[in-house]
């Protein structure tokens, strides 16, 4: 058994804790192969009727991926082994998606990038309501991925747009409005949640959120609905460039926010980002959303911007990244549409 992933069988449940609490449980190689193998056991194992998965820790269920491990990745030439695992990760986030059983996630705190990949692709999802989630890769040089084009594009209006080309997070209470968790639970609920599931045990996914919605569920009015009509104003134009310059046209206090996040972001990753969703929303699979991002990955990480975005936000921590190029007007839109399209 890993220490960083706890992994144990309470009756018919089977139990998956990430267990690497001091690094706000972001997964690493090892952690993703042992998940990968106990997700497999179970799923053909008869005893096994629901998984749960949480995270260890007041501070979150799952940062990410390990940022710094990334960094060393794509500064000493190991591009390749970082894509498979790359690869595995976006495997183990399909066959959540497609578990032959039930599996119940309890997200809280800071839940990011491949922590939403692991919550929010699970067939039931719970969320509480302070949580903080987002895609915030274009902050970093990279590009939306587990599945966050395909969840960020199946998002109302043009909301998609708007997260992954600002990195901005949401909260807990957001989520469902967003399609990103099913149920929200307050915070002290979640903790005594795992007690309460031997009565449930049996019921299918849509039969299990009703009943948490009954017993648990509290789902304020997301304020982000009041936010709609000026995002999808600004967001549904035709290309990154003409977003930006209809940002900069609103009087809309917000508009101006979101127009300095988009300019402290990479270009590229933008660029990204809102090509990545679009082309999700065209497509609507889950699948073919997670094939671009790794083709995608497979670009980016050989353009300076990836390592130069954790160096500013993670390891030096400067928050003042040199991006090449530096405007939307000069990236290498073509390609990167080529990208995104595939074979």
């Amino acid at each position: 058994m890993s220490e960083l992933v706890v992994s144990r069988t309470l009756g018919p449940i089977g139990h998956l804790e990430l267990n690497r609490p001091e690094k706000l449980n972001a997964l690493n190689l090892e952690m993703l192969s042992e998940l990968d193998v106990v997700l497999r056991r179970w799923a053909d194992d008869p005893q096994i009727q629901l998984v749960v998965l949480t995270g260890r820790g007041e501070r979150g269920f799952c940062a990410g991926g390990d940022i710094a491990a990334f960094h060393q990745a794509v500064t000493s030439g190991d591009h390749r082994a970082f894509l498979q695992l790359l690869e595995l990760e976006f495997r183990i986030d399909h066959f959540l998606s497609v578990y032959p059983k039930p599996v119940l996630s309890i997200a809280h705190g800071i839940t990011m990038g491949g922590g939403i990949g692991l919550a929010s692709h699970a067939p039931v999802r719970v969320v509480t309501s302070d949580a903080r989630m987002g895609m915030p890769e274009a902050r970093i040089g990279y590009t939306p991925d587990v599945g966050g084009s395909h969840l960020l594009a199946m998002a109302p209006g043009h909301f998609g747009e708007y997260f992954a080309m600002t990195a901005s997070s949401f909260t807990g209470a957001d989520a469902p409005f967003l399609g990103f968790a099913d149920v929200v639970i307050d915070p002290q609920t979640a903790a005594g949640l795992l007690d309460e599931l031997d009565d449930l045990v049996g019921l299918e996914p849509a039969q299990l959120i009703s009943a948490l919605e009954l017993l648990h569920g509290s789902v304020p009015a997301s304020a982000l609905q009041a936010e709609q009509g000026w995002i999808d104003h600004a967001f549904s134009a035709g290309t990154a460039e003409q977003v930006l310059q209809r940002l900069d046209e609103m009087v809309h206090p917000k508009a101006a926010e979101a127009a300095a996040a988009i300019r402290a972001n990479s270009p590229t990753s933008v660029t990204s980002a809102f090509l990545a969703v679009r082309r999700a929303r065209e497509e609507a699979l889950l699948r073919g959303a997670l094939d671009r991002e790794l083709r995608l990955a497979d670009y980016l990480m050989y353009l300076p911007d990836l390592a130069e975005g954790i160096r500013a936000q993670v390891i030096d921590k400067d928050r003042n990244p040199a991006w090449e190029p530096d405007t939307l007007a000069a990236v290498d839109t073509a390609r990167l549409a080529e990208v995104v399209q595939g074979p």
